[in-house]
């Protein structure tokens, strides 16, 4: 039987899809839904692991439905997932002892704080290339086995395993078969030595917690398991490729040479430059991380990340109800007043790179009499040219070499020509959107194909990038640093008074 299509899951941090290739990383059938967003309290945000994994085998079943793909086709599955946030199961019932923590998740600042004041950041830095923040999963993993009621004794027991989402998929895709992650999703969790390629024994003692939690680290193609026959019509499917989200879209996008730089816009916004073999730790508060890992052989990149970039326009409209598609902004930021500069600093849960201030909460700055939905809606696109600007300065000084000049984008933001063509002003250079925008499933699909043979090596699949359009500058440099300097000063004010 002729195995012809590849199925990625992409499971992201407001809704989850499913995507049916072709050989050719063609997509053939799209299903996606939203789930619930969960805000306890000020600086929390969680979702309920059940919606994960609902919505993940509806939409694969979906998929399969609306294409008419017959399971049996279906050479492999790739996942790719919101990185970082940190889901603790019961191995016996397979049930979370508690919600999900999303990256995005804000409480152990102060666990940070501590550990940061007692001198340990050097060390977390120089093994696994990220910054003691509340970001990432360790914290956010202690504070489940220190907070929830037998936790800690559970864990201690045996009974409990921890995972990212790509794990936890993983762990029910296959009946609690496989307990696996890939290199770049264990690489985002403060527990992982990225230059040694293990679970760092003396971050697991720093953060108290037991390995025997931790799932397996494979390459991010190859062999994850097989599905529970009852999911696809009583088939077994191959899961052969796993990435973060942002890792699979640098695959998706072929940034495969060292000094590429790719930029997804989703939820937030995450630049990641590859460095090849070289491990390069940055000057300017970027983390250093795994792009994709191959035949046991890990290819680094520089890594910038805004917490908030869609999620900003997804502000307004459901949170100020300013909107009520995100595809208004664009006509609104058109019909903005010239006269007036407005600066929307998004820091909804802090700022991300390269300030990675977690007490910072969004502003709004210049507003007159004369401000309306439009300059609003303005400054909110601005804010993502601004942020990916402060962003790519710092990692070209980090990098130091012949860094591509053009960035190639990805993500549904990157739908906004005016949001584009505003980075492209701000950048000062080129920007490049691809005829497929969703290469964060493409590249999830790729590395799944390039294990199961239907894919090409890098290289070659390099060759198939296509090129849908290129925003240049219009803008000259004067105006656009006049702008962004703006855009300074409203940052040093919140960074001044996080409290503003």
């Amino acid at each position: 039987m002729e195995k012809k299509y590849i199925l990625a899951i992409d499971q992201g941090t407001t809704s989850t899809r499913a995507i049916i290739f072709d050989q050719k990383l063609q997509p053939l059938a799209t299903a996606q839904e939203e789930f619930a967003q969960h805000f306890p309290q000020s600086g929390w945000v969680e979702h309920d692991p059940e919606d994960l994994w609902l919505t993940t085998v509806a939409m694969c079943q979906q998929a399969c439905e609306r294409e008419n793909v017959d399971p049996v086709h279906i050479a492999a599955i790739g996942i790719t997932n919101q990185r970082e946030t940190t889901i603790v199961w019961n191995r016996h019932t397979g049930r979370a002892i508690y919600n999900a923590i999303v990256w995005q998740d804000r409480r152990t600042a102060d666990y940070c704080r501590f550990l940061k004041e007692a001198g340990h950041e050097p060390e977390v830095t120089r093994k696994t290339g990220l910054l003691l923040d509340p970001y990432f999963s360790a914290t956010k993993l202690n504070w489940i086995l220190e907070n929830v009621d037998g936790a800690r004794a559970a864990a201690d027991a045996g009974d409990l395993l921890f995972g990212t989402v790509d794990s936890y998929l993983i762990w029910r895709l296959t009946n609690g078969a496989s307990h696996v992650t890939d290199a770049t999703n264990a690489a985002r969790t403060m527990m992982y030595n990225i230059s040694e390629g293990c679970w760092d024994d003396e971050l697991l003692a720093l953060f108290d917690i037991p390995k025997k939690m931790l799932p397996q680290v494979r390459d991010s193609s190859g062999d994850f398991g097989v599905t529970r026959p009852d999911l696809f019509s009583g088939f077994k499917i191959p899961i052969l490729g796993v990435a973060g989200d942002q890792q699979a879209a640098t695959v998706g996008q072929a940034c495969f040479e060292p000094g590429m730089v790719k930029s997804t816009y989703g939820t937030g916004c995450f630049a990641l430059m590859n460095t090849g073999n070289k491990l390069v730790f940055s000057n300017n508060k970027l983390l250093t991380t795994i792009a994709y890992q191959i035949n046991g052989e890990p290819v680094f990149a520089l890594e910038g990340s805004i917490f908030v970039a869609g999620a900003v326009v997804q502000w307004l409209r459901d949170g100020l109800k300013m909107i009520q598609h995100a595809s208004e902004t664009k006509a609104l930021a058109e019909a903005a007043s010239d006269t007036e500069q407005v600066y929307f600093v998004p820091a909804f849960t802090g700022l991300g790179a390269p300030y990675w201030n977690a007490d910072c909460r969004g502003a709004i700055f210049g507003l007159t009499r004369n401000t309306g939905p439009a300059e609003i809606a303005k400054a909110a696109l601005e804010s993502v040219a601004f942020q990916t600007r402060d962003l790519i300065e710092a990692m070209r000084e980090d990098w130091g070499g012949s860094g591509q000049a053009v960035l190639r984008i990805d993500g549904g933001m990157v739908a906004n020509d005016w949001a584009m063509q505003a980075l492209a002003d701000q950048l000062g250079s080129p920007v490049d959107r691809p005829t497929i925008t969703e290469t964060t499933a493409a590249g999830a699909a790729y590395l799944a194909g390039l294990a199961a043979g239907l894919c090409p090596k890098p290289a070659d699949f390099a060759q198939q990038w296509v090129l849908e359009k290129r925003f240049e500058p219009r803008q000259s440099c004067e105006h656009t640093d006049t702008l962004y300097v703006g855009w300074q000063r409203a940052v040093a004010r919140l960074l001044h008074d996080p409290k503003i």
